[in-house]
C-alpha cells in the first residue's frame, strides 16, 4: 500500500478519483438490495460522482455552498458526499435520528442551499424543516417521492442528477479541483453534543487527509495487507464513520460493505466477512453480553472455557502473564475462538473502538477471544482520530495509543489534553466566540482530562466538564463509574451523580432481558414500573451496584440509586446518536430524585 499519494493530495475528491483509475472494475461500495449484495465499483462510483456534480452546478449551486446530506448509510450517501465536494460545495451531514427542531437549526445555522434526502420517512421533518426555515432551494431524493411537493423549493429525483456526459462531467470535475488546496474546507459537522445546541465543526480537506495518512500508516505496518473490506455500521454522518469507515478505506483501496441495522449485524457480519470495522464501545459492550450468553447455553464445558477466557483478559490488563496463560491461550485456540472468529466472518484483522471510552474489561475480553481491540482517540475538532493503539507499540486496553503521524500533544497545567496539527478544525461555523475557547493559543483544547504514559501512549481519565467535585473537594469521573455499572448483567445503561455531595448516587435502567427472566423467575408480571416497588427486585439490583462497589475506592462508592422511567434514548433526547449520554438532558428530568437519595 502507498501512503504518499495521500500525502500529496489536495483533496479528498481528488484522492477519490486517482484510486478510481486505479482500480477500475473493482468493487467499491456494496450493499444489500432486495435480498441479495450488489457493488457498485469504484469507476461506476467516480462516473456517478462526476455527473452529480455537474448537475449540482446547473441547479445554480456556487462554490461554499452548504448541502446537508439525511441518509441511512448506503452507497447513495459517498457518492452524494463526493459529488457535493466535487462541485466545490461544502457536504453538510445530518443524522436520520434528527427531529424536525434539529433540522431547522442545522439548515438555519449553515444557511444551506439544497438538501440530499434517502426516504419519504425521512424526509418528513426534513421537509417540515426546510419549510419553516425556508433556507434550503434544493431537495433532491434518492428514492421516489410520490407526495412531494416543491413548495419554496424544487424537487429533483436522483436518477436525473445522473444524467449527462460522463467525459465532459469528469473534465469539469477535474478543472475545479486545479484550485482545491487541503486548506479548503471539506465538510461542516455538527457535533452531537452531550449538552446544548450542536456546533458545525469546519473540517479542511487536509485535516481528513492527514487522519488518513496517519491511521493508513498504522494498518500498512502493524497488519499484513490484501484485499481489504470494511463494514460500514457508524452513522456517516458521525465524524468518525465518515473518515474512517469512508474515506480510510477509499485511501487504501478497500470495498466497503453497508450493514442493514443492528438486528442484522451478526448475519451481515458473517456474510460481508470484513477485514476492519470501527465501532462505537456501546455497541461492544452489546456484541460482548450476547457473546457470554450464546457461550453460556452450550452447556459447562463451555462455561469453563469463558470463564478462563474472561480471566485470561482481566491478566493481560493488569499485564501480569504467567506459562499458565501461554496454555490457556493455546487451549482457546483450539475451542472457543475460532468460534468467536466465525462470528466475526473469519477475516476481521482488528476491531477500532472509538467515539467514546472503551471499558477495559470489555476490550480485554474480545483480546481473549482472539480478536485485536484497537482503541482510539480524539473528536470531530479533530478530524477526528488523534490517537490509535497499535501492535507495535503494544496494546493498553487503558490506554489509546500512541498519537498519529503528525499529531503534536500536550498537557496543560489542569490535566487537560491538547492537540496541534494539520487534522486540526478551522473552527466552529459562524461561532467565533467558541471557537476562539476551544482554539485557545494555537492548540485544541480537547476538553478531556489525562496524561501520557511510560510508552508514550495517551491515558484518557475523563471530561474536563464531566468531572464530579464531591463536598470534600475529591474529582471523581463519572464515565468510569458508570462503564463499570453498565457491564453487571442487570443494568443497561446509568448516570452516576455527586457533584458538590458527601457522596454518589447513580440511576439506573435495568436490563430488559434481565428484567424479563428475573420475572419469569419470581412470578411477577415484568413491568417496570410496578417492580420499582418489589424489594427482592431492588435487592437484587442493589447486588449488582455492591459488587461495582467492591472494585471502587472509598470515595467513588455508590451508596443509594433510584430507577430511570424508562431507557436513555435518542428520541427523548437523553442519548447523543453515537450513544453517549447526555446529563443535562437527563438532570433535568431525574434531578429532584437524584436529590431526595441524600
Amino acid at each position: 500500500m502507498q501512503l504518499e499519494d495521500i500525502a500529496r493530495a489536495q483533496s479528498l475528491v481528488g484522492l477519490f478519483l486517482a484510486r478510481a483509475d486505479e482500480q477500475g472494475e473493482k468493487p467499491f461500495l456494496t450493499a444489500k438490495v432486495n435480498g441479495r449484495w450488489d457493488a457498485i465499483s469504484y469507476a461506476e462510483a467516480a462516473r456517478q460522482v462526476c455527473l452529480m456534480a455537474e448537475r449540482l452546478v446547473a441547479l445554480g449551486l456556487n462554490p461554499g455552498d452548504r448541502v446537508i446530506i439525511v441518509a441511512e448509510n448506503r452507497p447513495e450517501w459517498a457518492i452524494a458526499d463526493l459529488a457535493i465536494m466535487a462541485a466545490g460545495c461544502i457536504t453538510t451531514p445530518a443524522y436520520t435520528t434528527n427531529t424536525e427542531g434539529d433540522h431547522c437549526h442545522i439548515l438555519d445555522n449553515s444557511g444551506a442551499r439544497a438538501v440530499v434526502v434517502s426516504t419519504e420517512k425521512l424526509a418528513r421533518p426534513l421537509v417540515s424543516a426546510m419549510l419553516r426555515s425556508g433556507q434550503a432551494e434544493h431537495l433532491v431524493a434518492i428514492e421516489p417521492m410520490a407526495n412531494a411537493q416543491s413548495g419554496s423549493f424544487a424537487v429533483h429525483q436522483w436518477p436525473d442528477m445522473l444524467k449527462g456526459d460522463a467525459d465532459a462531467a469528469r473534465a469539469a470535475v477535474e478543472a475545479r479541483l486545479a484550485g482545491v488546496t487541503r486548506r479548503d474546507m471539506a465538510c461542516i459537522i455538527y457535533t452531537s453534543g452531550t449538552s446544548g445546541s450542536p456546533r458545525g465543526v469546519m473540517l479542511p480537506h487536509g485535516a481528513i487527509l492527514a487522519n488518513i495518512e496517519g491511521a493508513g500508516e498504522i494498518l500498512s505496518q502493524d497488519f499484513s495487507w490484501g484485499e481489504e473490506r470494511f463494514l460500514s455500521f457508524l452513522p456517516l454522518s458521525h465524524a468518525l464513520e465518515h473518515t474512517a469507515g469512508l474515506y480510510l478505506p477509499i485511501g487504501l483501496g478497500a470495498d466497503i460493505w453497508f450493514a442493514e441495522g443492528l438486528d442484522k449485524l451478526s448475519s451481515n457480519l458473517e456474510e460481508a466477512r470484513p477485514t476492519f470495522m470501527i465501532v462505537v464501545p456501546r455497541l461492544f459492550e452489546i456484541l460482548r453480553d450476547k457473546l457470554i450468553k450464546a457461550v453460556e447455553k452450550q452447556g459447562s464445558a463451555a462455561q469453563f472455557l469463558l470463564a478462563r477466557a474472561i480471566r485470561l483478559g482481566e491478566r493481560q490488563i493488569a499485564r501480569k502473564w504467567s506459562p499458565a496463560d501461554t496454555l490457556t491461550g493455546l487451549l482457546l485456540d483450539l475451542t472457543l475462538r475460532p468460534k468467536v472468529r466465525a462470528r466475526f466472518g473469519g477475516r476481521i484483522k482488528a476491531l477500532v473502538s472509538g467515539g467514546a471510552p472503551l471499558n477495559p474489561e470489555v476490550g480485554g475480553f474480545f483480546q481473549a477471544m482472539g480478536l485485536v481491540m484497537l482503541q482510539g482517540y480524539g473528536q470531530t475538532e479533530s478530524a477526528p482520530v488523534a490517537s490509535c493503539n497499535r501492535p507495535s507499540a503494544g496494546i493498553r486496553l487503558n490506554t489509546v495509543g500512541p498519537p498519529l503521524k503528525g499529531v503534536e500533544v500536550k498537557i496543560a497545567d489542569d490535566g487537560e489534553i491538547l492537540l496541534q496539527g494539520e487534522l486540526v478544525m478551522q473552527g466552529y461555523w459562524r461561532n467565533p466566540e467558541a471557537t476562539a475557547a476551544a482554539l485557545a493559543d494555537g492548540w485544541l483544547h480537547t476538553g478531556d482530562i489525562g496524561h501520557i504514559d511510560e510508552g508514550g501512549r495517551i491515558v484518557i481519565t475523563d471530561r474536563k466538564k464531566d468531572i464530579i467535585v464531591n463536598d470534600k473537594g475529591d474529582n471523581i469521573a463519572p464515565q468510569k463509574l458508570e462503564g463499570m455499572l453498565t457491564l453487571q448483567p442487570e443494568v443497561a445503561q446509568a448516570m452516576v451523580s455527586g457533584d458538590k455531595r458527601p457522596f454518589m448516587v447513580a440511576l439506573l435502567v435495568p436490563d430488559p432481558e434481565w428484567v424479563k427472566q428475573w420475572a419469569k423467575d419470581n412470578g411477577a408480571a415484568a413491568d417496570l414500573a410496578t417492580l420499582k416497588g418489589n424489594p427482592d427486585f431492588l435487592k437484587a439490583l442493589k447486588a449488582a451496584v455492591d459488587r461495582t462497589n467492591a472494585d471502587l475506592s472509598v470515595i467513588e462508592k455508590i451508596r443509594k440509586f433510584d430507577l430511570a422511567d424508562g431507557p436513555f434514548t435518542v428520541d427523548n433526547g437523553q442519548m447523543t446518536p453515537t450513544m453517549k449520554i447526555r446529563r443535562n438532558p437527563i438532570r433535568a428530568v431525574y434531578q429532584p430524585r437524584l436529590d431526595a437519595l441524600y
